[in-house]
C-alpha cells in the first residue's frame, strides 16, 4: 500500500473550503482508493455510479441526496450530467449541511458540466498515478520504467506491468473513450497515440502525423486535444517575452505516464529503455511530471528562441519565477543557453535537476539538483530564496 498523504491533504483542505470539489483523472489513477479514505464506501454517502444499486438510490436525486450529511461522495459522475443542476442546489442551501466530493475520468464533459452549472462552487483537484515523493526515491528505476498507474507499478513482474499497461491501452480505446462519448475509431486512436510517443519531447507538427494517417490537421488537432483533455498528454505551451529574438511559438508533447510512453515504444525491460533511442526525452519527460506534480506551479511553460537557446521548464510560484532544466548526464555543468534563459527571462533561479546524487552550485543563482530530491524536498527547499543583504 502507497501512502499518498500530499493527495489526501490537498483533498481534505479542499473540501472545507469549497463547497463540491471535484477530482479528476485518468481511469485506475486511485481515486477511489483515496476517496473511500475519506468516505466509507459501505455508508449512505458513497455512490459509485458504476454499481447498478447506487443508480437505482439515484433514481430520485433529490430524494436522496438532500437529507445526507457531511461529506457525499458520488464516483463516476460523469456518468449522470443530470446531477449537475442537482448538485448546484444543494450546494446553495443554508446552512450548509453536506459538501460533495465529485470523481470523474477526466471527461471533457464533466469538466464542461461542472464549470457551468457549479460556477463559483466547484474546486477542481487533477489526481495522476503514484509520484516519486510518494513511493520514495529508491524506487526511482522503477517508477521510471513502470510509470506511476498504482496497479502498473506495484505489479510483481516487469511482464505483469506489462500486461496491465497493455491491456489498459487497449481498453481506453475501445471501450472508454465511447462511454465518455468521444468518436474516434479504437484504430485510429491507438496509430496516432503511438504517433504520439514518437513525438514525445518534441515540438509539435501536426502535418507529418496528419499525412500518415490520412487525415486533416484540425482531425489531428483534435485527437491531441482529446488525450490531452483525458490527462494521457501534456502540451507545453510556449512562453513569449518581447526580447527582440524569434521565439518557438509551436507546444512540446509529452505522454504523462512514462509507463504508458514505454509501453507505446515497445521497451520492455531496463536495458531496453537505456538503449532506446528516445532514453533522453523519456527521461525529460518523467522529470517535468514529477517537478510539476511536486512544486505545482500556478503556470508552467518551456521557452526557445530559433537561435537556440531554450529552458525546459519556466515557472510562476508565488510570485517568483523559476527556471528547470533536465539534464540526463552524470555532472551537468553551465551551458550559454542556461546563462542566456537567466538572463532574458529574470529568473530568480535556475535548477538544473540530473540523475545522480550530490547536489552543487553551477554559478550564483543556479545549481544542480538530483531529481530524487524531488521524493524528499518541497519546492522551497529546491528554490530557496537568496538572503537578503545586510545594510
Amino acid at each position: 500500500m502507497v501512502e499518498r498523504v500530499q493527495a489526501l491533504d490537498q483533498i481534505r483542505r479542499a473540501l472545507k473550503r469549497s463547497r463540491v470539489v471535484a477530482l479528476v483523472g485518468p481511469r485506475q489513477c486511485g481515486k477511489t482508493t483515496l476517496a473511500r479514505q475519506i468516505v466509507r464506501p459501505d455508508t449512505l454517502n458513497y455512490f459509485d455510479l458504476e454499481d447498478p444499486a447506487s443508480l437505482a438510490r439515484l433514481a430520485e436525486p433529490m430524494l436522496a441526496l438532500a437529507p445526507l450529511r457531511g461529506v457525499v461522495v458520488i464516483d463516476e459522475v460523469q456518468r449522470r450530467p443530470d446531477l449537475f443542476p442537482v448538485l448546484r442546489v444543494l450546494a446553495d442551501r443554508k446552512p450548509l449541511s453536506a459538501r460533495f466530493l465529485i470523481l470523474g475520468s477526466a471527461s471533457p464533459a464533466l469538466l464542461h458540466q461542472s464549470s457551468e452549472t457549479l460556477a463559483g462552487r466547484v474546486e477542481t483537484i487533477a489526481l495522476s498515478g503514484f509520484n516519486l515523493n510518494e513511493v520514495g526515491a529508491a524506487q526511482l528505476s522503477r517508477h521510471w520504467l513502470r510509470g506511476g498507474y498504482p496497479r502498473a507499478f506495484l505489479a510483481r513482474s516487469n511482464a505483469d506491468s506489462l500486461a496491465w499497461r497493455q491491456q489498459f491501452i487497449q481498453t481506453f480505446v475501445e471501450r472508454d473513450l465511447p462511454q465518455l462519448g468521444i468518436n474516434i475509431a479504437a484504430q485510429a486512436m491507438l496509430r496516432f497515440w503511438t504517433m504520439a510517443a514518437h513525438y514525445h519531447g518534441n515540438l509539435w507538427n501536426a502535418a507529418e502525423p496528419a499525412r500518415s494517417l490520412g487525415v486533416s490537421e484540425p482531425t489531428v488537432r483534435r485527437y491531441l486535444d482529446t488525450l490531452t483533455g483525458l490527462f494521457m498528454v501534456r502540451q507545453l505551451q510556449p512562453w513569449h517575452e518581447n526580447l527582440g529574438k524569434r521565439q518557438v511559438k509551436s507546444p512540446k508533447v509529452y505522454l504523462r505516464d512514462s509507463g504508458l510512453l514505454h509501453q507505446l515504444l515497445g521497451i520492455r525491460t531496463d536495458r531496453d529503455l537505456l538503449s532506446h533511442p528516445k532514453s533522453g526525452a523519456s527521461w525529460e519527460g518523467y522529470a517535468i511530471e514529477e517537478a510539476l506534480s511536486r512544486i505545482q506551479p500556478e503556470e508552467a511553460y518551456f521557452w526557445a528562441t530559433h537561435q537556440g537557446a531554450e529552458l525546459d521548464l519556466l515557472l510562476f510560484k508565488d510570485g517568483r519565477r523559476l527556471g528547470l532544466e533536465m539534464k540526463r548526464t552524470d555532472a551537468p555543468t553551465l551551458t550559454s543557453s542556461m546563462r542566456i534563459a537567466l538572463e532574458d527571462l529574470r529568473l530568480e533561479r535556475l535548477v538544473v535537476l540530473y540523475p545522480g546524487n550530490r547536489r552543487y552550485p553551477l554559478a550564483e543563482r543556479v545549481e544542480a539538483v538530483p531529481v530524487s530530491s524531488l521524493a524528499e524536498t518541497d519546492w522551497r527547499g529546491l528554490f530557496p530564496k537568496r538572503p537578503a543583504s545586510g545594510r
